[in-house]
């Protein structure tokens, strides 16, 4: 079998930035979809997300982050989302995010400093100001671009939460690990 290593990379300012980091916040709009609300004839929303990110989102939970999350909207696509997922914690219809944010971390008895955010547009801000290291899709309002210490390659909807998650894992020493554990099957003994 041939070895796989990682290929991504950042730059090492980055990483450290992130290091410590024990829970990231997630919105969704924008983020984890690309920002675009159908409405169907009978009102409902439908939304589309990426399998990448999903798979981010599982991935920092694996390596000791927990996902987190907090958006304006209340939707059962998000909810089913979130579920599908397996996520402990998530704020629906929330219009403060940043006494969201305060709940959270007192309920999960951490502090600002293990916080990570992605956001993509003003309601974020409060949260990105705020947390140890902070993310913005490609494409996010250029207020919130302002306040991240990193923007994404790819758009929300597109990848964006994949690449924050990516980031996160490096920073934590954890993404070598769960690469490689990836690589084990139950075909060749090993199980990971």
């Amino acid at each position: 079998m041939r070895e796989i290593r990682p290929t991504l990379s950042f730059p090492p300012e980055l990483l450290l930035k992130a290091q410590g980091v024990r829970v990231a916040v997630f919105d969704v709009d924008g983020v984890l979809t690309d920002g675009r609300i159908y409405i169907g004839e009978h009102g409902e929303a439908v939304k589309a997300f990426s399998t990448l990110d999903g798979h981010g989102l599982k991935l920092l939970k694996l390596g000791g982050i927990e996902p987190v999350v907090v958006t304006g909207r209340d939707s059962p696509a998000v909810r089913k989302r979130v579920a599908d997922l397996g996520l402990a914690h998530a704020r629906y219809g929330v219009h403060d995010k940043l006494a969201a944010g305060e709940a959270l971390l007192r309920e999960l008895g951490l502090g600002w400093r293990e916080l990570a955010v992605i956001g993509d547009d003003w309601p974020d801000l409060p949260l990105m100001a705020r947390a140890a290291f902070s993310c913005a899709p490609h494409g996010a309002h250029p207020e919130a671009c302002a306040a991240a210490d990193h923007v994404t390659r790819a758009p929300g909807g597109y990848g964006a939460a994949r690449e924050f998650c990516d980031l996160l894992l490096m920073a934590q020493g954890r993404y070598a690990e769960l690469l490689a554990t990836q690589m084990r099957t139950l075909d060749d003994g090993r199980q990971g």
